[in-house]
């Protein structure tokens, strides 16, 4: 399983390392969602959260799909602007404005990817204007949370009024905490870009792109870039709609989370995490038998791929796999017997996530493989 990108044909100064302060915003948004992610973050994570003012914190709560149970492509609105460069901005406000330049159907679509991740590459009725789309968008939003369906449900009836209030989340954020953290780690981002920019140039993409990730390998002659991922997606970096063009994104934040995006009708971006830190040892051996006999069927890896980022119902499971309700429910005990997935009853839904430190014991390639 992988995630490709057609390359054949891209003229060589098309493909650009740079920075993307909107970007980092979208995984500082995660880390502070997803701790359990980030745990070498722990202690700013947890100090951040805890100075947040509590109006702040309900709306972060409301839109957390778009950083939580997704990495929204809404955070590189330079890769589906029409007209536009392909290029990232210098500056968050800048970043704003192209995200404000996005038509209400590539907005509503990329904010509500969590309902239609299983066509993400291959496009999906806009749930502004398709019945069923609107109906699963809405399902799958009130399956959060109550919270998060009031902000769906808002944005599919005046999205105008919904684009307006997440302008404001995140200028609010910048405001708290993440105008100090973008001034803290953009000159090593910057140093990054300038680095793998110079061996693009000097060494060729083949050595680009080991430098990036060893999950990227150039292949097919040189004309396509292969992720080695946990999904499943082919994007190409010559779309007439938005211009030739392929990003690399480094993240302070981002580890150990590899993130392309490779929506249709939008330019290619790779999304890398600089650094990476050390895990905890494995856990005993009998414990490591008992789980690796639970993991051993590529189904239940996918359950963990999926649950790992956030919660899901045994139904929204069922949707992303393709499969029946009663065989996800039954590699799911195998899962709970192992003590590798969480359950937590809301309402009428019960929702399962990974447990990450569990994960992470167990091994460190293992957690990075399905988080890449």
């Amino acid at each position: 399983m992988s995630v490709s990108i057609d390359i054949a044909g891209l003229p060589a100064e098309r493909i650009v390392f740079e920075t993307s302060p909107l970007a980092e915003l979208c995984l500082v948004l995660h880390a502070l969602s997803e701790p359990g992610h980030h745990p070498r973050l722990a202690g700013w994570t947890t100090a951040t959260n805890a100075a947040l003012r509590p109006d702040l914190a309900d709306r972060l709560r409301e839109a957390d799909f778009l950083w939580r149970n997704t990495f929204s492509d809404l955070f590189m609105p330079y890769a589906g602007l029409r007209g536009g460069d392909g290029r990232a901005g210098t500056t968050l406000a800048g970043e704003l404005d192209m995200l404000d330049g996005l038509d209400d159907e590539q907005f509503v679509a990329t904010a509500l990817e969590f309902a239609s991740l299983a066509a993400y590459d291959k496009g999906a009725p806009s749930p502004l204007t398709d019945a069923a789309a609107r109906s699963r968008a809405l399902e799958r939003a009130a399956a959060r949370g109550p919270r998060q369906l009031g902000f769906a449900g808002r944005l599919l009836k005046d999205p105008v009024a919904v684009r307006g209030w997440v302008r404001r989340l995140l200028e609010d954020c910048d405001e708290a905490f993440f105008a100090e953290v973008w001034q803290r780690v953009r000159p090593a981002l910057a140093a990054d870009t300038r680095h793998k920019s110079e061996l693009l140039r000097r060494r060729g993409l083949r050595e680009a792109l080991t430098a990036v990730s060893p999950a990227l390998h150039l292949e097919d002659g040189g004309t396509r870039i292969r992720a080695d991922k946990l999904a499943e997606g082919e994007a190409t970096a010559t779309d007439p709609a938005v211009g030739p063009g392929l990003s690399f994104v480094p993240s302070h934040f981002g580890w150990p989370h590899l993130m392309i995006l490779h929506r249709p009708g939008w330019r290619p971006v790779v999304h890398y995490p600089v650094g990476s830190p050390e895990l905890p040892p494995p856990a005993s051996v009998d414990a490591l038998k008992r789980r690796l006999e639970a993991l051993a069927h590529p189904l239940r890896i996918q359950l963990c791929r999926n649950v790992a980022r956030a919660p899901y119902t045994t139904g929204e499971l069922a949707d992303l796999l393709g499969v029946t309700a009663p065989e996800v429910s039954r590699h799911l005990a195998v899962l709970r017997r192992a003590d590798l997935i969480t359950t937590r009853r809301r309402g009428r839904y019960v929702h399962y996530q990974l447990d990450v430190g569990t994960v992470a014991r167990l091994s460190s390639d293992f957690l990075e493989g399905i988080l890449r």
